[in-house]
């Protein structure tokens, strides 16, 4: 389908873009996967826990978790 939208902020959409391109997604399917997730949070449904990605923090921090853990118990 091929749709044109109006009121866009023009700086929102260019960093949208960036994102997608850095991804290696299509607009048009981040844009889809942007509508799923707001419908998802309107309707009132629940993400699952097998939705969420892993993310790194960066080297070094492998066993943040763990720290994390013994200096709480």
């Amino acid at each position: 389908m091929q749709l044109s939208v109006k009121n866009v902020d023009d700086k929102v959409f260019r960093k949208f873009k960036a994102e997608s391109v850095k991804e290696g997604i299509t607009v048009g399917k981040t844009l889809t996967m942007a509508m799923e997730s707001w419908l998802e949070k309107t309707q009132g449904k629940k993400m699952s826990i097998l939705n969420f990605k892993p993310v790194a923090w960066g080297k070094g921090t492998e066993k943040t978790s763990e720290d994390i853990d013994k200096g709480l118990y």
